[in-house]
């Protein structure tokens, strides 16, 4: 559940479950934090900037960007953005069955914890069977490697030394992939997993959190985490074990320490990139004609990768349960948002193509499908997916035959309550603001008023996907290549269902939980489709699921940006791509001053 970024910094495992991203850009570079910039001509080091804190330092745990994993872990596999080819990671290499049900990885010789401890076959078994396959442990992960309709999870067994064998209980199309998961550290983490705290929960989902000190943070990744002032930055060092070396047999990552610079306003990152006090900073449209015309001057270049591969959409809360005897959202306005005429209503009234030449200057297209358009799943308009380009006649016509009337150029509903919800969004972003605003607007055309309100990140959040307090937001995911990624959006009991969610572990129950049959029969075709081996029906499957998704509109979707950063020419090695962004590929890049 992340909204939708335009800027990936260092992230290898776009592969894994979809989560929250914060606002447009995913990590937006910034200034030069004052008390770093002497140290700056004595190491190699990149700056750049987030919106707000993490929320922790527990990868199973988290749910949102920004987050500090693409750093500082690695899984047995990663992926390859610019080829999309699965590559050797922890794993130097791997063998498949013939019958696909087994993956045997041979871990590479001399593996080593950012402590120094050994990196083993048993940390691999460890962090599979005692955390993502832990169903004491709320993660995402799990969801992406459920199978089949019986939603079997895989078995994980240590062969010897060195190899580790993953078995599925029956064909499993995206088996490989979703071995990238990060591996964890057996010997720190293993006693707070066994241990159970006074509601006889493990006490790891308390471990490792914000405030735990950096040192204590145990990781494999090319970096780790050196130092977090609350509200100020995160500062990472070089892993000194990490074991990815150039050809002539250095060391890598080339860059000493990376800091994030915690700001809450992308003007602040802008001015201060422009200053040419910031490496780098995500270009959003409303800087690129201003940044373009400085490129040479500022000794800095615009990169852009095309469409991102994220979504960003309007959805309703469609859950009708109660919790402790109250419903989740108003019995009328629930109504509402279940009747499919009136979400669609809304999609015809909701003006795209302003929102693309105003708010993002022409640099975007529209969203119609929650597939990211990279992936050879993607279904188009012109293939025959429906759209909904802007018609307010089309919006009306819809609301009169779902039993809606005007009084006063106000919309009422057949009881004469008046149409009016609440949309939240997170702030500190013009553009997502912005969004909202016009939204707001384009809605108040057809007599709904909109009460448009952003909130700070984490309370937003909170509302999202704990307290389920909310009617309707404005928000996004981020994808990959492979759609079953999404796997924890789609299915009814996912930790990402936000439309119509299930209380996940820890969480208070829900009372009158329903799943509606198309919702159920988009989990049921996302199972098939990791199920089957023949790319063309997969092809087909996932076709459905798009023709399903904007028949019914869970997600209204809206404008995809494309996904550009300025870098400064000091960095050496950039290989930028929509997916992967500018720091994909992060120890490879060198600064040349």
């Amino acid at each position: 559940m992340k909204f939708f970024r335009k800027i990936f910094l260092a992230i290898k495992y776009f592969w894994l479950p979809i989560i929250l991203t914060s606002v447009t850009a995913l990590i937006l570079t910034a200034c030069n934090p004052t008390n770093f910039k002497s140290a700056a001509a004595q190491v190699p080091q990149l700056v750049t900037a987030i919106l707000s804190d993490p929320k922790t330092f527990n990868y199973p745990l988290s749910q949102e960007f920004p987050n500090v994993f693409s750093l500082i872990y690695e899984g047995l596999i990663t992926q390859n953005p610019i080829t999309a080819k699965v590559e050797p990671a922890l794993a130097e290499s791997w063998q498949i069955s013939d019958d696909k049900l087994k993956i045997i990885f041979t871990i590479r010789q001399g593996l080593k914890w950012s402590d120094g401890q050994p990196l083993t076959v048993d940390d691999v078994v460890f962090t599979y069977n005692d955390i993502y396959l832990n169903e004491a442990i709320p993660t995402d992960v799990r969801d992406s490697l459920r199978i089949g309709k019986s939603r079997k999870l895989p078995t994980v067994r240590k062969v010897d030394e060195r190899r580790v064998e993953f078995s599925v209980p029956e064909p499993f199309r995206p088996f490989l992939l979703s071995t990238g998961s990060p591996i964890l550290p057996a010997h720190t983490l293993q006693q707070s997993v066994k241990t159970k705290d006074q509601d006889g929960k493990p006490t790891f989902l308390t471990k490792w959190g914000v405030d735990t000190p950096p040192d204590q943070i145990i990781v494999n990744g090319p970096y780790k985490i050196d130092r977090y002032d609350t509200s100020q930055r995160v500062v990472f060092r070089r892993n000194p074990y990490y074991w990815r070396k150039d050809a002539q047999g250095n060391s890598q990552p080339y860059i000493e320490r990376v800091i994030w610079q915690i700001v809450e306003s992308t003007d602040t990152s802008l001015l201060q990139f422009r200053s040419g006090g910031l490496d780098t900073v995500g270009v959003s449209p409303d800087y690129f004609s201003l940044l373009k015309v400085q490129e040479k001057q500022g000794n800095f270049k615009i990169y852009n990768g095309g469409p991102t591969s994220s979504t960003s959409f309007v959805l309703f809360n469609l859950n009708k349960g109660k919790r402790d005897g109250k419903p989740l959202v108003d019995p009328v306005k629930s109504g509402w948002f279940n009747n499919v005429q009136f979400r669609q209503a809304i999609a015809y009234a909701i003006d795209r193509q302003t929102m693309i030449n105003n708010t993002f200057r022409g640099l975007g297209v529209a969203q119609d499908s929650p597939i990211s358009v990279q992936s050879p799943y993607y279904l188009s308009a012109k293939e025959g997916l429906k759209v909904y380009d802007y018609n307010v006649q089309k919006a009306k016509e819809l609301l009169f035959k779902a039993g809606f009337k005007y009084n006063n150029n106000q919309l009422v509903d057949a009881q004469g309550n008046r149409v009016r919800f609440s949309l939240l969004t997170n702030a500190g972003n013009k553009i997502r603001e912005a969004m909202g605003s016009q939204i707001k607007q384009d809605l108040s055309k057809i007599g709904i008023q909109v009460d448009f309100t952003p909130l700070a990140w984490n309370t937003f959040t909170d509302k999202v996907s704990n307290s389920l307090n909310w009617e309707a937001s404005l928000m996004g995911l981020t994808g990959g290549l492979e759609p079953n990624d999404g796997a924890n959006v789609w299915a009814p009991e996912g930790g990402l269902h936000m439309f119509n969610q299930k209380p996940q572990v820890g969480q208070k129950p829900i009372q009158g939980w329903e799943v509606a049959p198309w919702e159920a029969e988009i989990g049921n075709l996302y199972i098939q489709a990791a199920r089957e081996l023949d790319e063309a029906k997969v092809k087909a499957i996932y076709v459905e699921t798009q023709r399903i998704t904007q028949e019914n509109l869970p997600f209204i979707y809206l404008v995809n940006p494309y996904a550009m950063s300025a870098v400064r020419n000091r960095f050496e090695g950039i290989k930028f791509s929509a997916l992967g962004g500018a720091f994909w590929n992060i120890e490879q890049i060198k600064v040349t001053d």
